[in-house]
């Protein structure tokens, strides 16, 4: 994003009533609270229960962490935004907002579609998953996920990074972000919306085909499977992954679909503050309360701290 006479943007946020900012402040810091709180208490396990040392959780802790990223790179400075009323945020901190956003937004369809194959293996591969998913292909898929993410945002940000800001410094947003940083540059902007979408839409594309396939194959294979029991154990590992799959996909398809960055906001930072808040938040619990082995290791963790602050 260079520009000769910009320096600093100032970040409009979603409202300027106070009451209103109040509200948005205690909601956001709940949700963001819940969310680090939620987040955590999947990963801690991960590492002390030795039952939940298998690639599903291990996928999940990089999960959880990857949604701890996501919130962390933008709603603790809006916080501060309305706790304080500084709205100035530095070109040099909100190109590296849009780059640590987005990274960890591209990242995490890559992750959710190496989940669906994690699960495609589990169930319809049970006798070669152990072979095929170990430790180091564990390891080596999630390096891809970021890779991939990284490939993604290259292009969009490359251009990005050549946009011009003349007059207008004023982002409509509460955060920095592609779209609304593009309806202020004074530079042509035809490329690099088109290339954001077409990334977009790649992305999209790539990773909930894999999702899809997958899935399809899981369906098919339980279908087949002799006992109800058995179906209802099979559907019940794979029915928490494909809710949040469900809400990661369906808002980022609200959002993009109709991205032209000239048009009203106004639903979209609303759409998006959910995404950056609520999502976050709600996926630790739909992955904990219907998944018995974590309920199980956090309340062992539990115990243990409790038996060692007694000691």
């Amino acid at each position: 994003m260079r520009n000769s006479t910009v320096t600093k943007f100032i970040l409009l946020g979603l409202t300027d009533d106070p009451e209103l900012q109040g509200l948005i402040f205690i909601f956001l810091f709940l949700t963001y609270t819940l969310s680090l709180t939620g987040n955590l208490t999947i990963i801690t396990p991960t590492f002390v229960d030795s039952h939940l040392k298998t690639p599903m959780y291990f996928f999940l802790k990089n999960f959880s962490f990857l949604e701890m990223s996501f919130t962390s790179s933008c709603i603790p400075r809006y916080l501060y935004s309305i706790a304080t009323g500084d709205r100035v945020i530095t070109y040099n901190s909100c190109a590296l907002q849009v780059f640590f956003t987005d990274l960890c937004g591209v990242t995490e369809f890559f992750l959710l579609a190496t989940m669906s194959y994690d699960r495609y293996l589990a169930i319809c591969k049970p006798l070669h998953y152990v072979t095929i998913m170990s430790n180091r292909v564990c390891r080596i898929l999630i390096i891809s996920c970021w890779m991939s993410g990284l490939c993604v945002l290259i292009p969009p940000l490359s251009l990005g990074l050549n946009l011009k800001f003349c007059d207008s410094n004023k982002i409509d947003h509460f955060g920095c972000d592609a779209f609304p940083l593009v309806k202020i540059s004074c530079s042509e902007t035809w490329l690099m919306e088109q290339t954001v979408i077409i990334c977009a839409v790649l992305t999209l594309n790539m990773t909930l085909t894999c999702v899809v396939l997958s899935y399809a194959c899981i369906v098919k294979t339980i279908l087949r499977f002799p006992s109800a029991q058995q179906k209802k154990k099979a559907f019940s590992t794979c029915s928490s992954h494909m809710i949040v799959v469900s809400i990661t996909y369906g808002t980022c398809i609200f959002i993009y679909i109709n991205p032209t960055a000239k048009e009203e906001v106004a639903i979209k930072k609303v759409v998006s503050l959910l995404i950056f808040s609520v999502s976050p938040m709600l996926n630790p619990f739909i992955y904990t309360l219907r998944n018995n082995q974590v309920k199980k290791a956090f309340k062992d963790s539990i115990k243990r701290i409790a038996l060692f602050s007694s000691k």
